[in-house]
Formats: structure tokens, C-alpha cells, sequence
């Protein structure tokens, strides 16, 4: 299955994330090894959110990847939701 988390970021996250991203993207790192994560990355102009894509057997990966996540645990997410994604083209 494949689901998608998408974040809102807080309004100052670029001038608040540095100290937790070499974490946030460590943590996405490893998933990415581990063949969990398939794409992730940020909105641009604004930077007021993100999306990652994951590749797992349930969405309880993805509640754990948010559970550890530096910037949810700062504070510097102010909505997150998981949805499941059914891909029409393209994929594993």
C-alpha cells in the first residue's frame, strides 16, 4: 500500500527548523534504505507544508515516523493527516 502524509507547516518554520532538520531528514534517510519512503520534500513559495510518500503494509509506519519526527515533536507541524494512495499509474 502506499500512503501519503501531508504536514502544515507553523508560519516561521524556515527560520525554526534548523536545529531539528539534520534529525527530520536522518530519520527520512533511513526509511528511504529501508525502501519505506519513497519521495518526500517540502512546498515551495510558500513553504507552508510537505508531503512524503510511504510504501508499507499499514499506516501504523507512517503514525510512527510522525510519533518521531523532530519537527512534530518542536512544534513546528501544525496539522498533519495520512491518507492511503491508490496509485493509477505508475509505482510498485
Amino acid at each position: 500500500m502506499h500512503y501519503m502524509l501531508l504536514y502544515d507547516y507553523v508560519a516561521d518554520v524556515a527560520e525554526r527548523r534548523g536545529p531539528h532538520r539534520p534529525q527530520h531528514l536522518a530519520l527520512l534517510e533511513a526509511l528511504h534504505a529501508k525502501g519505506q519512503v519513497l519521495f518526500a520534500g517540502a512546498w515551495n513559495d510558500p513553504l507552508d507544508g510537505a508531503a512524503i510518500v510511504f510504501h508499507a503494509d499499514d499506516r501504523s509506519a507512517v503514525e510512527a515516523f510522525v510519533r518521531a519526527d523532530p519537527y512534530v515533536t518542536n512544534g513546528l507541524v501544525s496539522a498533519w493527516r495520512i491518507r492511503e494512495w491508490r496509485l493509477a499509474v505508475g509505482g510498485t
